[in-house]
């Protein structure tokens, strides 16, 4: 029995309340100390001025912020896990998640407060070992959602999956952004009292460039189709349009992933309305519109528009008539991380244009298996994926659909890098 059923077991069993009246908590309830601590949201901004001058102080008070963040976002999600229906516990996808969740916490919550940089160098390592073991984590938690959809309400496990999601956004943000920030310290070339000149605070990108993302971002997604039908003339053109100068401070590779899928959704869209025709493909219409609190990507293809009885799941993970293709396709892809880093794959980048290169910012490949998966491999979470990401840093993704015609897509960013990341402050279940 796993300690994710063990939970259920003593929570239903005599020996639940003896547990307690010894005067001390189960193993399996300890994530409940850290429930009541409260969720310290961060913004962009606050991201990259807090790195701009990076001291040993400062990179020591950034190790103590994850330190005590960790543990208390992982005990949010731990607590929403317990207070499922015993029906979902037993699933082993959604079993393997919290066990993924509780080492980690139960390794997180154990370190003590961090006064050198030898202590941040030791601390790093874990927290890079835990992401590693995570990597299984989102087909684990997607599958698991998937095969529980006919056991519970729908709309409970979408919002249980969306929180998730959200949440493990949100640790990844703060942990890579820290162990970013101890590389650039210990690099050779740093100077602890000098401004950095960098593009780059930690993973912030500090002038991002929507034109740059969607002419690389579209260039993958050619080549990945290109490489499928091993033919030119069925791949459409992208045309990028508009404020095409327009900047804002932005994690990189959550923008790759929010355009990389809209741009695959849309080439695969034209290309199945082309098939077997001579005329040439519609091209794709990107329009960049700059206005001074945000940025809005619309992306417009001809591609036939979405069926009408596809549109109600259009953002659902675990809503639809296609589960079960998504369900044999997920289990192709044997891990993801919830970064996206590796969007652009080093093979990709080589054969893309120099014209417009993006600065380089990569870790160690977390989703390559995604990324780089055949355009026909549909997951069926791109779309309710996007907008998960967008949301996360308070921007917006909507769409619009003219059936047997084509799409647009209305993708809006905040641009003074000045919201909180939009997450759950408390257990989602104990917070009604």
């Amino acid at each position: 029995m796993t300690a994710f059923q063990q939970y259920f077991h003593r929570r239903d069993g005599p020996h639940h309340r003896q547990d307690h009246l010894r005067g001390g908590l189960p193993a399996f309830l300890m994530s409940e100390c850290w429930v009541d601590r409260p969720i310290r949201p961060i913004s962009l901004r606050q991201l990259f001025f807090f790195g701009r001058t990076l001291t040993e102080e400062r990179l020591i008070s950034s190790a103590n912020y994850v330190r005590s963040e960790l543990p208390t976002r992982l005990a949010h999600r731990l607590r929403d896990m317990q207070k499922l229906p015993y029906v979902v516990v037993t699933n082993p996808h959604l079993s393997t998640v919290y066990e993924l969740y509780y080492k980690a916490f139960e390794t997180l919550r154990r370190v003590p407060l961090i006064k050198t940089v030898e202590e941040n160098d030791e601390y790093c390592k874990a927290i890079s070992g835990t992401l590693k073991e995570h990597l299984a984590v989102i087909p684990n938690l997607v599958i698991g959602v998937l095969e529980c959809q006919d056991l519970v309400h729908p709309q409970m496990m979408e919002d249980f999956i969306n929180t998730m999601l959200r949440a493990r956004i949100s640790r990844r943000v703060i942990a890579e952004q820290h162990l970013a920030l101890t590389e650039t310290f210990d690099s050779p070339w740093h100077f602890p009292e000098k401004k950095s000149e960098s593009e780059f605070v930690g993973e912030v990108l500090l002038r991002c460039n929507a034109r740059d993302i969607v002419k690389q971002s579209g260039e993958l997604a050619q080549q990945l189709s290109r490489k499928a039908t091993n033919s030119d003339s069925a791949i459409p053109e992208i045309k990028i349009s508009g404020h095409l100068e327009a900047t804002f401070p932005y994690i990189q590779s959550h923008l790759e992933y929010i355009v990389g899928e809209l741009l695959r959704n849309s080439i695969l869209a034209v290309m199945e309305k082309n098939h077997g025709t001579c005329s040439k493909p519609s091209p794709i219409e990107v329009l960049i519109c700059e206005a001074p609190q945000h940025v809005v990507i619309r992306i417009s293809d001809q591609g036939g528009g979405i069926p009408r009885d596809i549109v109600p799941y259009l953002w659902s993970f675990n809503k639809g008539p296609k589960n079960a293709a998504r369900l044999r396709n997920l289990e192709k892809v044997p891990a993801m991380a919830a970064t996206v880093d590796e969007l652009q794959t080093s093979s990709a980048r080589q054969g893309a244009s120099n014209n417009h290169a993006l600065p380089e910012k990569r870790r160690d490949s977390s989703l390559s298996s995604l990324s780089s998966r055949p355009p026909n491999l549909r997951l069926g979470m791109g779309l309710p994926m996007s907008r998960v990401y967008a949301e996360y840093w308070a921007g917006s993704l909507q769409l619009h659909s003219l059936e047997g015609y084509g799409v647009d897509v209305f993708l809006q960013i905040s641009k003074l890098g000045n919201q909180n990341e939009q997450i759950n402050t408390r257990a989602s279940i104990d917070a009604v």
